[in-house]
């Protein structure tokens, strides 16, 4: 969770003392891209895929903002690069977009996701999801 002080800057807010509070919840983010990446193009709707992107979406966003060591580590920053030119709004699928092209690219958003939540963890000593 952010919080902003009277003083305008934002800051992590905690439990007591020298216990910080993670923005990034990883059990919801790994059971929605568990739930996206168990999806099957034979039995899901394409409003099921509409329904799902944007939480998926919503999480890649919020995990490119935490420091995942993009400065450091080249694969990382790699990912980054990958989830950028996917989360591009030209790249994304729009309406007129045919249901397999939104399943690949949910699917895609989805692996993502869990590749950065992965380092997400260990760079923060979590449990893996």
């Amino acid at each position: 969770m952010i919080t902003v002080a009277s003083s305008g800057k934002a800051s992590r807010a905690t439990d007591g003392p020298g216990t910080e509070v993670h923005p990034v919840d990883v059990e919801t983010i790994s059971e929605s891209t568990g739930t996206a990446l168990a999806m099957q193009m034979a039995t899901s709707t394409r409003k099921d895929m509409d329904v799902s992107l944007p939480e998926i979406i919503g999480h890649l966003n919020l995990l490119l903002g935490e420091d995942l060591g993009a400065d450091e580590d080249e694969e990382v920053r790699e990912l980054f690069h990958r989830t950028y030119r996917l989360l591009d709004l030209k790249n994304r699928p729009t309406a007129e977009t045919p249901s397999f092209g939104a399943f690949i690219y949910l699917r895609d958003a989805a692996d993502l996701t869990r590749k950065l939540l992965w380092i997400y963890t260990q760079r923060h000593g979590l449990d893996a999801p």
